[in-house]
């Protein structure tokens, strides 16, 4: 064939310029699909010789190949794959969006479809080149076919390409390109490493570059030795060099990879000096194919709560990088993960927004998550050492040294997890509907017979009172407000366990959960107080008659406080304390309104209801008294004093205090 200019086909010159303007965000991407279609065309190549052996040509060792021409301004890669025809040059450089690969694969029926599973199809990726390169030269020869019946193809990514047969006697392509003079920093050896090493590393075939050497300059008089000399460089030694891994750890066999090769894989992706504290590395097979490793860290980023912050998994699709931080393939209650994720039914030019509508990726999402609910679970049951935990269920002797030494291995591991990740888990319980129940079982808290955070409502529920028909909690700011709020007075008398939650997120992600296991959840700063069973009849007797007796007094308390409480009555949970405020029972709590407000978000005035113990002195004291309105303000707001909120008004509140102290 001699040279000929054929143009593309009609849409191709608008394409072209979205391809190199629009589709990478990033313009080293260019590398990694030309070596995505190198190692595409060796794979296709391997797969054909299976039936022709003769397409190896003696040349088995299928590679690929990068070199760079400062002076020339070119950079070249090179396969000895399965090659192009003239023709398939034509078809397939002319026309964008169509490849050879995508048509190859869709000639195979039956058996051949499955075992041609690492075939890419990769698409429109050849027009990537021209992000960096003003013109694009191919030269190529199928597999089989003679050296005269090479082709060159040229196009300087325009209306047109030229092409024309060569003599050609390597199989295979090269792809050189001619770049522009902003992006001749692609012509350097380390550029092109550090690219490769972090888009290309797995590529599962050895890419190639030319090793080189630092060479002084020549002398500038050779009869001179202190003459000066031309400047030294870098020059090409004429031997090469394997530049990526060309294997991917999460291809391998798990009996193949030891421990410690595991946790510098984390240390490399997740740049972290700690090993991490649970792995799983797992093949899914299906209607989705996905490679999964997966890894919880030991210790949270400065930014684990900055919920805009992209996070993710690494994407890779059949072992090649396509984007860090794919957050759609794992929910952001789980943005702590680090690992890799490599699927064989994504393409590979797919996008962010792409991935969001995927059905591919809903199926990989639910299964990376419950992988790594599963780690967490499985650190949960092993978190106490074996000695304790087997004689807490009176069991001795149950396990073999290997076990014991394992569960050593393990022990604490879910304490260090919960205390570096456990608030960001509870967005789960709001977040992820499908696996509600199964974070609500990893939640731990402290409690008031327990000031460490490794109560689950499981060992709550195990130790509850006969009679006991609830899961009691309170929330509040901290653990101290929360130990010593008045609302806990009645439960510590009666010596009924009480959850205290004092994480930001509680007050939210508790509602949505309304029971465990049957057994509802009971905040005992809402609605009046209930023990059910635990309360006898005196005690309910003692609180009609009260609620009876106070009944002026409570009219008036409720007038003097009409603007800040809806109600006002009398409680059977206060001991030592005058008063303290509740909500109704669905109610927002005010601390949950204080929250909202704080981070400037809409929130409804709440008022609360104030609740009073009539066997106080100063609640008695109240009866009858000339400040009566004073001491009615007072005691509300030291109430909210008490649950950590704020008067209102803290300089009239003072005012008042001053004022009955004089």
């Amino acid at each position: 064939m001699s040279k000929q200019t054929l143009s593309f086909q009609a849409e191709v010159a608008q394409l072209l310029h979205l391809v190199t303007h629009s589709l990478y965000s990033n313009k080293e991407i260019f590398l990694r699909e030309l070596i995505s279609n190198a190692s595409d065309a060796c794979d296709k190549l391997r797969f054909e010789a299976i039936n022709d052996g003769g397409l190896y040509e003696n040349d088995t060792d299928l590679q690929v190949k990068v070199t760079f021409d400062k002076d020339a301004k070119t950079l070249t890669i090179t396969d000895n794959g399965i090659g192009m025809s003239a023709q398939e040059a034509i078809d397939h450089l002319g026309t964008i969006a169509k490849s050879g690969t995508k048509d190859f694969v869709s000639k195979l029926s039956g058996d051949q479809k499955a075992d041609s599973q690492l075939i890419g199809q990769f698409g429109v990726g050849f027009y990537s080149g021209f992000i960096v390169a003003d013109k694009i030269t191919v030269e190529s020869r199928r597999a089989g076919m003679k050296t005269t019946e090479g082709v060159r193809w040229v196009s300087g990514g325009a209306g047109d390409f030229e092409v024309e047969t060569i003599d050609r006697a390597q199989r295979g392509t090269s792809v050189t390109l001619h770049l522009r003079e902003d992006s001749m920093d692609y012509a350097s050896a380390w550029k092109v490493k550090s690219i490769i090493n972090k888009y290309s590393d797995h590529i599962s075939l050895p890419i190639l570059m030319e090793k080189e050497e630092w060479k002084d300059g020549e002398l500038i008089d050779p009869n001179d030795e202190k003459g000066g000399r031309q400047p030294g460089g870098m020059v090409k030694t004429g031997t090469w060099e394997t530049v990526n891994k060309a294997s991917a750890i999460w291809t391998r066999a798990k009996k193949d990879i030891t421990p410690e090769q595991y946790d510098e894989f984390y240390k490399q992706i997740s740049h972290d000096m700690e090993a991490p504290l649970a792995y799983t590395h797992n093949r899914v097979e299906g209607s989705t194919e996905f490679t999964q490793l997966l890894y919880i860290p030991g210790k949270a980023p400065f930014d684990l709560y900055n919920r805009e912050k992209s996070a993710g998994v690494k994407l890779y699709v059949k072992r090649v990088f396509i984007m860090d931080d794919a957050e759609a393939l794992l929910p952001t209650y789980l943005r702590f993960v680090k690992g890799v994720l490599d699927s064989a039914d994504l393409p590979l030019n797919v996008s962010r927004e792409l991935l969001q509508e995927s059905r591919d990726v809903k199926a990989i999402r639910e299964g990376c998550t419950k992988r790594v609910l599963g780690m967490l679970e499985d650190l949960a049951k092993n978190d106490k050492l074996p000695d304790a935990a087997a004689s807490a269920e009176g069991v001795t002797d149950v396990l073999s040294a290997e076990e014991k030494a394992e569960a050593e291995k393990n022990a604490g591991k879910y304490t260090k997890f919960y205390k570096e990740f456990g608030a960001v888990l509870k967005e789960g319980l709001g977040e992820d509907f499908a696996n509600k129940d199964r974070i609500a079982k990893l939640l731990r808290f402290a409690s008031s017979i327990s000031d460490a955070v490794s109560v689950s409502f499981a060992d709550y529920k195990a130790r509850m009172k006969e009679g006991q028909e609830a899961i009691y909690y309170i929330t509040a700011d901290t653990l101290a407000a929360a130990k010593n709020s008045p609302q806990l007075e009645v439960f510590k008398k009666k010596g009924i366990e009480v959850l205290l939650m004092t994480d930001r997120v509680d007050e939210w992600a508790l509602n949505y959960v309304h029971e465990f296991d049957g057994t509802p959840l009971q905040s005992v700063a809402k609605g009046a107080v209930d023990l059910g069973k635990l309360q006898d009849e005196a005690e309910k007797k003692a609180l009609d008659e009260a609620a009876e007796t106070f009944k002026p007094l409570l009219a008036k308390l409720k007038e003097a406080l009409k603007d800040k409480a809806e109600d006002v009555r009398v409680t059977t949970r206060l001991v030592d304390s005058p008063a303290c405020l509740v909500v109704q029972d669905h109610g927002m709590s005010t601390q949950l309104a204080r929250m909202l407000k704080q981070a400037g978000q809409t929130a409804p005035d709440v008022k609360p209801v104030l609740e009073v113990n009539a066997e106080h002195p100063l609640v008695k004291k109240l009866d009858g008294s000339v400040h009566f309105n004073d001491l009615a303000h007072i005691l509300f707001d030291q109430a909210l004093l008490a649950e950590g909120g704020m008067p209102a008004d803290p300089a009239a509140y003072v005012k008042r205090v001053n004022a009955l102290l004089v």
